[in-house]
Parts: C-alpha cells; sequence; structure tokens
C-alpha cells in the first residue's frame, strides 16, 4: 500500500506530499510538482526496517 511521504520541491521550496510504493527496495522516478508543475528526480531506498528514504533533485541536477 502506497504511503505518503512529505517533501520540499526543489525548485518552490513548497512542502508536497507524494506516494511512496513501500513493495519496492529501490526506485527512481520523476513526478512533477503539484505548486509549480516541475518535474521532480525522486529517489526512494528503504532501509532494513522499510522505512522509506527519499533524495529529491531537479531535472537539471539529476
Amino acid at each position: 500500500m502506497p504511503e505518503p511521504v512529505l517533501i520540499h520541491c526543489p525548485y518552490c521550496g513548497e512542502p508536497i506530499d507524494i506516494l511512496v510504493d513501500d513493495s519496492v527496495d529501490s526506485q527512481r522516478y520523476v513526478e512533477d510538482c503539484q505548486v509549480c508543475c516541475r518535474p521532480i528526480e525522486i529517489a526512494v531506498t528503504l532501509d532494513e526496517d522499510g522505512v522509506p528514504h527519499l533524495s529529491v533533485a531537479t531535472e537539471n541536477d539529476g
């Protein structure tokens, strides 16, 4: 079941909730900011307890 995680957009700085699929150990994808609509590169890894850890970057940082 996807769980919501709060991130801050690397472009506009606004806090947004994204849904993270915690059935996959590691994933990378692009999701548009819900506020400024710019593409955010998101990398998700799960630790040994299944807790997601995210890193976000702009398209140019990727």
